[in-house]
């Protein structure tokens, strides 16, 4: 790309770019490397969460898993922990229960605890990251004075209908009233302004640029009926009439078999398979369906089993006769039609979920009362790491250890924070983190259980949001969201219309608005769990600049007719990156179809003496509720243990 292509899209133009906090790079974790000096923040008390201005939720630039997060994890990775632990040294700190990990299983953890113990014990969370909410992230922006709040990560509360009646009632304890939402959500916004879904087809992949308003462009819109519909895609006459067969045509491909013997076919069958050997599909189709399960999967239908996308509602399988009961919880997804609309969403995403469990944890840090105002409200995080206070939430901390001392009958953690390493005890301790990390943390746990833990492989993400002094060129164009099937970024969508206490969604094209863009690297034809190995790598490689420009380009390529100019209508960008993203949850065509009892999570999640192992990497599954009740599990073991003890 040319410099003059760069000034086109705005690069040289000024935005916001706040990824420093009171100065300092938000890089600190970087500073603990085997060759700096300890005592680099000076002879002080490092706490930069005390420092005025510190609020991470407004900070620009490259979030997520940011620089300063995940370097000294790495250092463990890669063998330096024995040089780190002699740089130990004692904290003099003891609490009934130490909690790694501050997302929402960490802090779910805490709250259990907290309510089993009647709020009178002393609990402490460390997590490696600038705030709290792991992957529940709250990006904020300011337009022409008008806050914009978007989702950088945990995204939605997905059929809460379907909860544990832990889950649920936490929700309950912390004021969630999900039938508000039911008014919050406005279903009306799409239909009122003409929006629908949009494909935008690239000269690089298809010959041309275009964007096409088409039922192609959500899974959700009415199926493809005629040719006529989708004449516009630069696509040839044949490869037209093989899409429109493939939504309109009933499916016959496997005569004779039971609709229990059909099930397990399309268990060891990918979608894309299925659509060239046994839906007849052009294979020069391919490339537009190809990247239709990034947002849920991290991979494109080459690995991704034909059953789950039956019980997604993709086209090819009219008329098959599968057993649909026997499809529950297989994948990322349940049965065709669920029960709950996916309208459960705060403006942040599920960053108000932890929001608004640490203000039951930390009285004083998070101002109001009610689920509406935890949206606007400003965390003081002053409070948060409170000398004598119940729970203590202490940030850019990250765990290096985990080991039982006093003869097994309490639980050493080691950390770093601030160029430093301190330890602090307690007789238990909940593991709410990364579980492929445990093993490093914890190298004392039995091969077996290390071997478990270490098998799931995280999706890598990147949720984009873009901050838009207008949405004048999605009115214009008559689209809400846009699918690019060969784009860097694989979609973007306007914001949920979601208004919630004194906090509004964009009431006009003329508004400023969030535009959210996702892309999950991978490499197609390689097993799951190795394309997100490599996907990770690909991330981890990728500037902001990169991003940025990327974005800007296929802004302006994709909304061209529209008007838009990427130079003047961007105000602002956050790229949240999780090179370790959604919980790695079974594939059938590449997993075997373990016992539960013999599944990895289930073997690696087992309580190593005092150690107990949350998160939703613990329960394979990549949601709010199963992170909520991992936490609730690894509690009532510590809770059992105590009871134990004392008789």
């Amino acid at each position: 790309m040319t410099q003059s292509d760069d000034r086109d899209l705005g690069m040289h133009r000024r935005i916001p770019r706040r990824d420093f906090l009171n100065g300092m790079a938000v890089a600190l974790g970087a500073s603990l490397l085997p060759r700096a000096p300890l005592g680099l923040w000076g002879p002080g008390p490092y706490a930069p969460e005390r420092a005025p201005g510190y609020y991470p939720p407004a900070l620009t630039g490259l979030r997520g898993s940011h620089p300063g997060s995940y370097e000294i994890a790495h250092q463990i990775r890669d063998g330096g922990l024995e040089a780190m632990m002699r740089e130990a040294r004692p904290s003099g700190e003891s609490y009934d229960l130490i909690v790694v990990g501050g997302g929402i299983s960490g802090l779910s953890a805490g709250y259990f605890f907290q309510k089993a113990s009647g709020g009178r014990a002393r609990v402490l969370v460390l997590d490696n990251h600038d705030d709290f909410g792991g992957h529940a992230k709250r990006n904020e922006f300011r337009v022409g004075g008008k806050l914009l709040i978007g989702y950088g990560g945990s995204q939605s509360m997905d059929s809460p209908s379907r909860y544990s009646a832990e889950a649920r009632g936490l929700l309950v304890g912390l004021g969630v009233d999900t039938a508000e939402f039911y008014g919050a959500y406005d279903r009306k916004f799409p239909g009122r302004w003409g929006l629908k879904g949009g494909v935008f087809f690239d000269h690089e992949a298809f010959g041309a640029d275009r964007l096409v308003v088409a039922g192609l462009g959500r899974r959700d819109w009415p199926e493809v009926q005629s040719v006529e519909e989708i004449r516009e895609a630069p696509l040839s006459p044949e490869v037209l009439s093989s899409i429109v067969k493939l939504f309109t045509a009933e499916a016959a491909p496997f005569p004779g078999l039971t609709p229990a013997e059909l099930n397990a076919k399309l268990e060891k069958t990918s979608y894309r398979d299925y659509l060239l050997q046994h839906a007849s599909l052009h294979p020069d189709a391919i490339p537009v369906f190809q990247t239709w399960t990034h947002d849920l999967y991290g991979v494109g239908i080459d690995a991704v089993p034909a059953l789950d996308c039956w019980g997604l509602g993709f086209p090819g399988f009219k008329g098959l006769p599968l057993d649909q009961a026997s499809t529950e919880g297989i994948g990322l997804t349940a049965a065709p039609h669920e029960e709950d609309p996916y309208i459960f969403h705060f403006p942040d995403g599920n960053a108000s979920i932890a929001r608004l469990l640490v203000r039951k944890l930390v009285p004083g840090a998070c101002p109001g009362h009610t689920m509406d105002d935890i949206v606007t409200a400003r965390v003081n995080y002053a409070p948060l790491d409170t000398p004598h206070a119940p729970t203590r939430i202490r940030l850019n901390s990250t765990v290096i250890r985990a080991a039982h001392v006093q003869g097994g009958r309490e639980v050493e953690i080691t950390y770093a924070r601030g160029g430093k390493v301190w330890t602090a005890r307690a007789p238990a301790c909940v593991l709410a983190c990364w579980n492929g990390m445990i093993p490093y943390i914890c190298p004392d746990l039995p091969a077996v259980q290390k071997q478990a833990l270490a098998y799931g492989v995280k999706v890598p993400l990147v949720y984009t949001n873009v901050a838009l002094r207008n949405w004048e060129a999605f009115a214009k164009l008559g689209v809400q969201s846009v699918y690019a099937p060969a784009g860097y970024f694989s979609s973007i969508r306007l914001d949920f219309p979601v208004s919630l206490g004194r906090y509004h969604f964009s009431r006009s094209p003329k508004e400023p608005i969030v535009v959210h863009l996702q892309r999950t690297p991978c490499s197609p034809g390689l097993p799951a769990r190795s394309q997100h190995r490599a996907g990770r790598a690909d991330m981890l490689a990728t500037t902001f600049e990169t991003f940025e420009r990327n974005l800007r380009d296929q802004l302006a390529r994709a909304l061209a007719d529209g008007g838009f100019d990427p130079a003047r209508d961007i105000a602002g960008i956050t790229v949240n990156r999780w090179p370790h993203g959604y919980a790695y949850e079974y594939n059938s065509l590449w997993d075997p179809a373990w016992p539960e009892d013999q599944q990895p999570c289930v073997i690696g999640r087992q309580r190593f003496g005092r150690i107990s192992i949350a998160n939703s990497d613990a329960g394979a599954y990549a949601y709010a509720n199963c992170a909520i009740d991992q936490a609730y599990r690894a509690v009532s073991e510590v809770l059992a243990e105590r009871q134990s003890s004392r008789r």
